[in-house]
């Protein structure tokens, strides 16, 4: 089964953590996704950029709403995801343990459900 980990923290508190800081987060997230690859449970992961620099669509009576930032103002924000293979809940809920954000954030563990008729990856 796939799950969907996401990754949210405050990108605010993020940006005053030490540069050495944030690498090493970043190099511990780059290892956990080689031990997933190694066990055949890794599909993909990658951090995001900052909230500027997104976009908000919404589409109503036809048009296309465009607005700049995030969905809504909270006081953490999605900073990156996992999506991995896992035997079951509590196996993707282990695995989210060990991302870093999590020490920082919080990692939200979400069922992908599975569609027939999407294109192979």
């Amino acid at each position: 089964m796939k799950y969907l980990l996401l990754v949210h923290h405050s990108e605010e508190a993020f940006a005053r953590m030490a540069e050495t800081t944030r690498r090493e987060m970043l190099a511990e997230s780059v290892q956990l996704t080689h031990q997933l690859h190694a066990k055949g449970q890794y599909v993909s992961a990658s951090p995001l950029h900052p909230t500027s620099t997104a976009a908000r669509v919404q589409v109503r009576e036809g048009r296309a709403i465009v607005t700049d930032g995030p969905f809504a103002e909270t006081r953490e924000q999605t900073a990156g995801y996992f999506l991995v293979e896992a035997c079951d809940l509590q196996d993707a809920i282990g695995i989210a343990a060990r991302i870093p954000g999590a020490r920082i954030g919080t990692v939200e563990v979400r069922l992908v459900r599975e569609v027939d008729g999407l294109p192979e990856v």
